[in-house]
């Protein structure tokens, strides 16, 4: 794989070190461009034919501008902060013919985490004494709140949820509305993530929890996405991460017998 990093945060830098350890690292790993507002040159995306966008909201659409003029076709964008711009990423997209994995998180475990929030949702929604909520603790220093991931979480909850339509607004004094989904956020020490859903009752709750020890999983996740888009084909324009995790569930499971290929 020949690829590019943009951003060279400690989310860029894990998934450099996370290139580097399938035996492909990175052509390059972009800090801030000379010029904010013209962004990089197309000239540095020469050759490549991924880019990893671990930036910042603001510059993740002059990046993809600029690598698709410099000849890169496949992306995996983990950036949070740029929904105002997906649209207008979605036509470069279409226009050259290129494909994107978007997430808020690429780890595989919270992907899967996020599935079984929602089969929770659905298991618990019919019953009112049950309510739901979402904790989510980071490190002082991350700038969103609530965090992508649990922005994500969130919506799945809700979407699968039979009573909770909305977020809870933050700041707003008086109890939630029974319709609100409650979400806490949490910005202290070095904590690299967790988040716990829960659903308590009079008599009992239930709580999953899923702690982040460092980022390299969720770099790992972010190079299979990468993997994924140079595997075969794809279909112009944004693909889900869900999408990789079901072709990587797919490839797991046996074979019926007599399938083709299948060990006699």
């Amino acid at each position: 794989m020949l690829s590019i990093v943009a951003g060279d945060g400690g989310m860029g830098r894990a998934v450099a070190a996370a290139l580097a350890g399938r035996g492909a690292p990175p052509m390059a790993i972009l800090g801030m461009p000379a010029d904010p507002k013209t962004g990089h040159e197309p000239g540095r995306f020469l050759g490549a034919e991924v880019l990893f966008d671990f930036s910042q909201g603001d510059a993740v659409l002059q990046n993809v501008r600029a690598a698709l003029a410099g000849g890169v076709r496949q992306f995996v964008i983990g950036t949070t902060s740029w929904a105002d711009d997906r649209a207008e990423v979605a036509a470069l997209l279409a226009e050259c013919d290129a494909t994107a994995v978007a997430s808020a998180n690429f780890s595989l475990g919270v992907m899967l985490f996020a599935r079984l929030v929602e089969e929770a949702a659905r298991l618990f929604g019919p019953f009112a004494e049950y309510d739901p909520y979402l904790v989510e603790w980071h490190r002082r220093t991350k700038t969103d709140r609530p965090s992508g991931t649990a922005i994500e979480l969130s919506r799945r909850l809700i979407a699968a949820h039979p009573r909770k339509t909305r977020v809870a607004q933050p700041m707003v004094h008086g109890a939630p509305g029974p319709e609100e989904l409650d979400v806490a956020v949490i910005r202290a020490g070095a904590a690299p993530g967790m988040h716990l859903v829960g659903f308590d009752a009079p008599g009992e709750s239930l709580e999953m929890r899923l702690t982040a020890r460092d980022r390299s999983a969720y770099a790992a996740g972010a190079v299979t996405a990468g993997e994924w888009l140079l595997a075969e084909p794809r279909a112009p324009g944004f693909h889900a991460f869900d999408e990789v995790i079901d072709s990587m569930i797919a490839a797991t499971k046996p074979r019926p017998a007599g399938a083709v290929g299948a060990s006699a």
